[in-house]
């Protein structure tokens, strides 16, 4: 089998040449070669690597051989520098954190927020609000760490202060609003706080069942993408609806906590979804 010496440029300054690999095996892997690289560079860490066959190019998947790269012998490629890079379940797990903690902070210390004049009696509804905002968290935290299996190890470590941005303070804005001194409950009264709370609760249900799903389809270590289909679970008949029933189920979670709550700043939090 032929031997591969790979020039490395940089891919945003082409005519910059990192190193040269030299005996490059035909079998050997993307990933491989960028542990050669990293051994080589020390600061370019395998998670910071994007290779590519062209500087604006794709990136090459880490399983693809060298052999399948179609490239001459003495071949070139360009390497993208991501930064640093931080896990994805860490990334999850502290923005999801944040709304857990700072949620309640409103309800618990309202004279910190409010000043003096906090003391009113806190409406039913604004309890049952912070029992929901609670739960959600906490399934989040719970599915990053016991359910979720991510395709990609790390992402740059500067989303980590983009997602935190949004989804504390978002849950700040929404929570101030809610355990305001001046809130005001349902105009329909209990009838509408517990529908609102029932639909809440379900999708909530719904969204967890898509994403047990959705962890069975991937084999732990790998990352296979299998097509989801129904199954037994009577939620996940919504993918006979939907493509992606989790989003379904996270927009009606948000959509109902607005009708328990009757508090316009919820409807913010649906961009979440996205995020």
């Amino acid at each position: 089998m032929s031997l591969y010496s790979i020039e490395v440029f940089d891919a945003k300054k082409t005519s910059r040449s990192i190193d040269v690999i030299h005996d490059v095996a035909g079998d050997e892997t993307v990933h491989d070669l960028k542990k050669r690289i990293a051994q080589k560079k020390g600061k370019l860490a395998i998670e910071r690597q994007s290779l590519r066959l062209e500087p604006k190019g794709k990136s090459l998947k880490d399983e693809q051989k060298i052999s399948e790269l179609n490239m001459p012998t003495n071949g070139q490629i360009y390497l993208r520098d991501l930064g640093p890079q931080i896990a994805w379940k860490t990334v999850f797990l502290v923005e999801y954190a944040g709304p857990f903690f700072i949620y309640p902070l409103f309800y618990l210390r309202p004279t910190w927020i409010y000043g003096a004049d906090a003391s009113k009696p806190v409406h039913d509804v604004v309890t049952l609000a912070l029992i929901c905002s609670s739960f959600h968290y906490a399934k989040r935290l719970f599915e990053t760490q016991f359910i979720h299996r991510f395709s990609n190890g790390t992402m740059p470590l500067s989303n980590l202060f983009k997602n935190c941005s949004y989804y504390w303070g978002f849950s700040a804005f929404i929570s101030y609003f809610i355990n305001h001194p001046f809130y005001m409950s349902p105009y329909f009264g209990s009838a509408q706080a517990y529908l609102g709370l029932a639909g809440f609760v379900l999708s909530e249900l719904g969204n967890l069942s898509i994403h047990v799903l959705l962890r069975n389809l991937r084999p732990a270590g790998t990352k296979e993408r299998r097509i989801p289909f129904p199954t037994s679970n009577f939620f996940t008949q919504m993918y006979d609806y939907v493509s992606c029933p989790n989003y379904t189920y996270e927009v009606y979670s948000w959509v109902f906590f607005t009708v328990m709550t009757q508090s316009l700043p919820d409807c913010r939090s649906l961009k979440a979804v996205s995020v």
